[in-house]
């Protein structure tokens, strides 16, 4: 029998919930517990009206989430707030929700499973966020061109467009940066600068830094923070299927950002 305080303990410790700093509205580890026996589990990046639906048109009990419930901080139980709660609590569904913990795990993060659908190696960590490293980089020979194409094309597999950098015909990638999501920030674009990181590869980020970028001499692709984040789930829920023998399923609700 799988129950959510089973599941819990398992991903907090392979996770390392109690250790990796995140932002305090992320509240990582399970923010709605139930007493019920886990019978399927299902995925999503974003906890939200649709993907509750689909959990409970699926028949899962258990979401897993990467964005949870509290993005949005302290609020009252009213409108579409309320109705998430409500349908969580009326479908009986447990919800686990990882962030930067789930971003940074060196198997099943976001990260690390976007370098490997690109055919990137990495060779360290990237993007640090306090006391850890959420992001991975490593180096290469590859042409920028073949790169974008081939984060062009992960990136349409799960809702997303790509935005790019211009791009200089034939240009080399000699050092590349991923941080999935909101990943370009001011803080990873000097990071990227002084470890040598000539082309990275975020979710999204402000329109400064696409000018920072530019006279930094960084290529930036901007893959989509949906398009993403959604490798990280499906690689969790996965892992709980097949650790308690039960099915599991994902939930696409792209946002087109």
């Amino acid at each position: 029998m799988a129950t959510i305080a089973d599941i819990a303990r398992n991903l907090d410790a392979l996770l390392r919930t109690a250790e990796i700093p995140d932002y305090a509205n992320a509240l990582n580890g399970v923010q709605v517990e139930t007493a019920d026996e886990i019978v399927k589990v299902a995925a999503a990046v974003d906890v939200r009206e649709r993907t509750i639906q689909g959990a409970v048109d699926s028949g899962a009990n258990l979401l897993l989430a990467h964005h949870g419930l509290f993005w949005g901080g302290v609020q009252p139980l009213r409108g579409p707030y309320l109705r998430r709660i409500r349908a969580l609590l009326n479908g009986r569904i447990a919800l686990y929700s990882s962030h930067l913990p789930l971003d940074a795990h060196p198997e099943l993060g976001n990260n690390a499973l976007l370098a490997r659908a690109l055919d990137l190696t990495p060779q360290g960590g990237f993007a640090r966020h306090k006391t850890t490293e959420i992001g991975v980089m490593g180096t290469t020979t590859l042409s920028t061109l073949e790169l974008l194409e081939r984060v062009t094309s992960l990136a349409a597999q799960h809702g997303g467009a790509v935005r790019s950098s211009t791009i200089a015909a034939g240009r080399i990638t000699r050092g590349w940066g991923i941080c999935t999501g909101a990943g370009a920030t001011s803080e990873t674009l000097r990071e990227a600068a002084e470890r040598g990181i000539d082309t990275l590869i975020v979710g999204e980020g402000p329109h400064h830094t696409v000018v920072d970028a530019e006279e930094l001499g960084i290529v930036v692709m901007y893959a989509g923070h949906y398009a993403t984040e959604t490798l990280g789930v499906t690689a969790l829920a996965q892992y709980v299927g097949r650790t308690y023998d039960i099915p599991w399923t994902f939930i696409a609700a792209p946002t087109g950002l």
